[in-house]
């Protein structure tokens, strides 16, 4: 067995980002920028209005306040969209709404509160300083210029970001396909009448849950029987679809774990299997050079416990899926510290993640261990938003020991 930390390493250094391809902007929201955004024009493009109001010249507005405004004559109205017919002489004012144009000969903007318009003329109630409320073109950067760096999540901002500066489409990583593979007879579709000895299948949601959380969506779910044949059948299909293939189940030393030998069966190359970890340990990872389409495919053999599934799942696939869609080496690992609130005891020997609930006690960052920890009770897990760093080497953690604790998130 290799440390988690060895296998981390191990599985990110394989991971090669997914090709790149141009994506209209409608499109574009949930994958990765495979380029810098460059300003294609300044922005603001224009000097325009930060508030609706009355563009003045200084010195007409010098002496002016509330108690004793200066009435100035109204030349024009600027909306957004608009530009200015001309420049204003001495003793005038243009009225200029939010987002519109703003003359070279206006030297402020002041704020219609300030202002009451009569008989076509403004009364204004309030001196100005040079550029008041007048947004000032490439202020906010210019054109030409480096706005964000490539490998950034397109949120809403960063889509609108880009389409602000005229971009109809943009270049983004793909998104990796991918293929969901279930194993063991025991497994009944919810729904349907559970027969003695048997359980319902939560694998394959758990698991189809997860990687759509991480923004993909093509996504096939497939199940095997715990048969070699048909274990190699169901992988088959999988390599074929997918970029990535996860399987749960049957990737152990047991007498029907058939998912190591049909994958080496099938060209997978082994690259690591059996991590020291609790939950987790018999978790596989293997590279499929695929000759058909010229690209390397992953495969990630998860334990078939649903909580060891979805806490190796957390560990090492979204990462990899992360790097995978262009962000890089994704630094899934941030620590927090956090208080114990009760003592946790384990056999030393194994890295063992608990899971527990972080939270805040009104003065620092607390962390409380799930009751129901063993890797089939999906309760604690399903009550958690954090896994607590219990050291190899230790046997126990007392309350009050600040630990490390990685925050469980299933959203990208």
């Amino acid at each position: 067995m290799i440390s988690y930390e060895e296998a981390r390493a191990k599985i990110l250094a394989q991971i090669v980002s997914m090709p790149t391809k141009s994506m209209p902007l409608k499109r574009l929201l949930g994958h990765v920028s495979a380029e810098p955004v460059i300003a294609r024009i300044d922005s603001p493009p224009f000097d325009n209005s930060a508030v609706d109001g009355y563009g003045v010249r200084l010195d007409d507005v010098s002496e002016a306040s509330e108690q004793s405004p200066v009435s100035l004559a109204l030349k024009e109205t600027v909306r957004a969209g608009d530009v200015a017919a001309g420049n204003l002489a001495a003793g005038t004012a243009m009225k200029i709404l939010t987002g519109a144009w703003v003359a070279p000969s206006v030297e402020a903007v002041v704020m219609r509160e300030y202002c009451t318009e009569k008989d076509g003329a403004v009364l204004v109630g309030d001196c100005a300083e040079l550029g008041a409320n007048i947004r000032r073109r490439g202020k906010e950067f210019e054109q030409g210029k480096a706005v964000l760096p490539e490998r950034q999540l397109l949120s809403p901002p960063v889509v609108a970001l880009i389409a602000s500066l005229g971009y109809k489409d943009f270049s983004v990583y793909r998104k990796p396909k991918v293929a969901v593979v279930t194993t063991g007879d025991e497994l009944t579709k919810p729904g349907l009448v559970l027969m003695p000895g048997k359980i319902y299948d939560s694998n394959s949601y758990a698991i189809d849950s997860a990687v759509r959380c991480d923004g993909l969506e093509d996504v096939l779910i497939l199940h095997a029987r715990e048969q070699l044949a048909a274990t190699k059948s169901a992988l088959l299909r999988a390599l074929r679809f997918a970029d990535v293939v996860i399987s749960t189940g049957g990737v152990s030393v047991g007498e029907f774990d058939f998912v190591k030998i049909a994958l080496e069966e099938l060209g997978v190359k082994t690259q690591l299997w059996r991590i020291s970890i609790k939950p987790g340990k018999p978790v596989y990872f293997g590279i499929f050079d695929d000759i058909a389409s010229g690209r390397r495919k992953y495969v990630f053999g998860l334990p078939g416990n649903p909580v060891s599934a979805l806490v190796t799942y957390h560990l090492f696939v979204k990462p990899a899926i992360k790097k995978l869609r262009g962000l890089g080496d994704y630094a899934d690992e941030m620590w927090l510290p956090a208080r114990l609130t009760a003592t946790v005891r384990k056999k030393p020997g194994r890295l063992e993640f608990v899971r527990g609930r972080v939270s805040s006690d009104g003065s620092s960052v607390v962390v409380e261990p799930a009751t129901a920890q063993d890797s089939h009770m999906l309760s604690g897990l399903a009550g958690a938003n954090a896994l607590i760093y219990f050291p190899l080497d230790a046997g126990e953690l007392p309350a009050g020991t600040i630990v490390k604790t990685q925050l469980l998130s299933w959203n990208s």
